[in-house]
């Protein structure tokens, strides 16, 4: 039994070597509070493991040496309270009393008279100092216990099971000290292979709590794992972006024990959030974010799980790049299928404009060529006048549907070619309000330099100036302006007028495809509702844009800006 007990003090000198080694590497690998104090309480055990037989092979060792052996005894409890209390610290007068304790133990130890050896009878003095240290070593040990067991409450199944394997490892230490310290001056061979094997079985219980073989950790995370599975099946059915984010973020809160996690894109856009608003994600300190390829997941947990739980967090860092991508390709079939109902809509809504705008002028060029086909002879030369000129309306009418579905045609198609060129802005606005009806040329004042040149296209600067004038003399009250100038690196031209302008709730849809306003001052709805959405095509294919604003105290102002360097393109 000697024998057996001598092997057993041999093999506790090696596992707590190895466990003070475990707690190293984690220290290394991690740096941090809590890795620190754990290197520091396993490291302490080691030393004074280790110090042991080498003292027993001096034989009579110096008072001194002794009294550091114990002193550092005195410091394992205090420093494994420092480990739990690094994740959630403690209330001030546990934190002092804690403190006093230790320190008041040291000294005490450093100023005992003498150590008696094993075998040897104690004094009275000597005695209550042991009564005293079983106490101190006992309250922090169960402190540390009832800490780490409580904490693990609501935590991942690896967390929990970790934690409250060192909760009771700390507590079957504390047992061990306990039985060595009320143990006879002389004990058997029997008690001390009982020692051992409790010592050697809280090594492992603190060994599998600090670092638990790969084996073991995965019959842990069974839970988790299944989890995981779920998700990622349920991930492949969700219909679109949004689903995605509400049935994997619960699910990734689990997988790490969060109470609140959200997943960001490559921009740090917050595409969903668990367990807080969207909007509070960005003002929120204390989150774990794990970088993925495309983005970024934000976990909020206890202080616990960055240190128990690392696999967890690569679970977690797996979901969430799968999340990501899922998210991203409902996203494109959300559009694809959103593209697809526009459309539709937009083909809908072409066959009923086209249709109504070409029968009416179909209708009428019909009638006029039947009339003047049966009864041209028989009809006054005022009346064959005003039939041709009816006739040439209509088929003008017809014309420019026809060259507005062709330019929108172009213009998706990027067909459009776009080839700048210096000319004089004044003498060009001019020349376009010749081809505007008399009495609303009347009405037009300029406002543009004589010697303004703009570096534009000729053709997509005649189709949107043109536009925007017939548009603001149809829709408009006089009088109309038309105004240009180079600035800040950009040519704007605006087209103003001082009618009842556009109404509010149809202002998000004017430059969209046949949509039409009936706030026509002649109550006119002629048109495929083309004009502006080309106009503004053009301008964009130009590298710029075609702004809407209102006149105060009330009218229209449409705003074309354009590159002013031909590098802008």
């Amino acid at each position: 039994m000697n024998s057996l007990a001598n092997v057993l003090q041999y093999v506790n000198i090696a596992a707590f070597v190895v466990l003070a080694l475990v707690c190293f590497r984690t220290w290394r690998l991690r740096r941090g509070s809590a890795s620190f104090w754990a290197f520091a309480t396993f490291g302490l055990l080691a030393v004074v493991a280790l110090t042991g037989p080498i003292v027993d092979a001096i034989g009579d060792p110096q008072l001194w040496v002794t009294k550091a052996i114990v002193a550092v005894i005195v410091l394992f409890p205090y420093f494994l309270y420092r480990f739990a209390a690094s994740f959630m610290p403690q209330t001030r007068w546990i934190e002092v009393a804690a403190a006093a304790a230790t320190l008041g133990l040291v000294i005490w130890t450093l100023l005992l008279p003498t150590i008696p050896d094993e075998g040897e009878p104690r004094s009275t003095g000597f005695t209550i100092f042991v009564i005293g240290l079983l106490v101190q070593w006992t309250a922090l040990s169960l402190l540390v216990a009832f800490l780490l067991w409580r904490s693990g409450r609501g935590q991942p199944t690896v967390v929990r099971y970790r934690m409250r394997l060192l909760a009771v490892g700390a507590i079957a230490l504390s047992v061990v000290l306990i039985l060595a310290g009320a143990s006879p001056t002389n004990p058997s061979a029997e008690f001390e292979v009982f020692e051992a094997v409790l010592t050697l079985t809280s090594m492992f219980l603190f060994f599998f709590g600090f670092a638990p073989p790969k084996g073991l950790r995965k019959v842990w995370r069974e839970p988790e794992e299944e989890l995981l599975r779920r998700s990622v099946d349920e991930l492949l059915l969700a219909p679109g972006p949004d689903d995605v984010t509400r049935i994997v973020l619960p699910q990734m809160a689990s997988i790490v024990g969060a109470h609140a996690v959200a997943l960001l894109d490559s921009r740090g856009k917050v595409l969903g959030a668990h367990g807080l608003v969207p909007n509070q994600v960005a003002g929120r300190p204390g989150g774990e974010q794990l970088m993925l390829s495309q983005g970024s997941v934000i976990a909020w947990t206890s202080a616990h799980a960055p240190f128990f739980a690392q696999e967890e967090f690569e679970l977690l860092r797996a979901l969430g790049g799968f999340s990501l991508l899922a998210y991203e390709r409902k996203s494109l079939v959300e559009q694809e299928r959103r593209a697809l109902e526009e459309a539709d809509q937009l083909k809908t809504n072409f066959i009923a404009l086209a249709s109504h705008e070409l029968r009416t002028p179909a209708a009428v060029i019909h009638g006029i060529a039947s009339t003047l086909h049966l009864r041209g002879e028989q009809l006054a030369q005022d009346q064959v006048t005003d039939l041709r000129r009816t006739l040439y309306e209509q088929t003008e009418r017809m014309r420019q549907l026809v060259d507005q579905l062709l330019d929108l045609s172009r213009l998706e198609a990027n067909g459009i070619l776009i080839e700048p060129q210096h000319l004089n802005v004044r003498s060009r606005v001019e020349e376009l309000l010749q081809l505007v009806p008399p009495e609303t040329a009347g009405e037009v004042k300029l406002r543009v330099p004589e010697d303004l040149e703009a570096f534009v296209d000729p053709n997509a600067f005649d189709r949107i100036v043109s536009n925007l004038i017939v548009n603001a003399s149809r829709y408009g009250e006089a009088p109309i302006e038309v105004s240009a100038e180079q600035k800040d690196r950009h040519f704007r031209l605006s087209v103003s007028d001082h009618g009842r302008g556009v109404p509010a709730e149809f202002v998000p849809e004017l430059f969209e495809r046949f949509t039409r306003s009936g706030s026509s001052r002649r109550e006119r709805t002629e048109g495929a509702g083309l004009g502006l959405a080309i106009a503004k095509s053009f301008a964009q294919a130009h590298g710029g844009d075609l702004l809407y604003e209102d006149v105060r105290p009330h009218g229209a102002r449409f705003e074309l800006v354009l590159p002013r360097e031909l590098n802008n393109y």
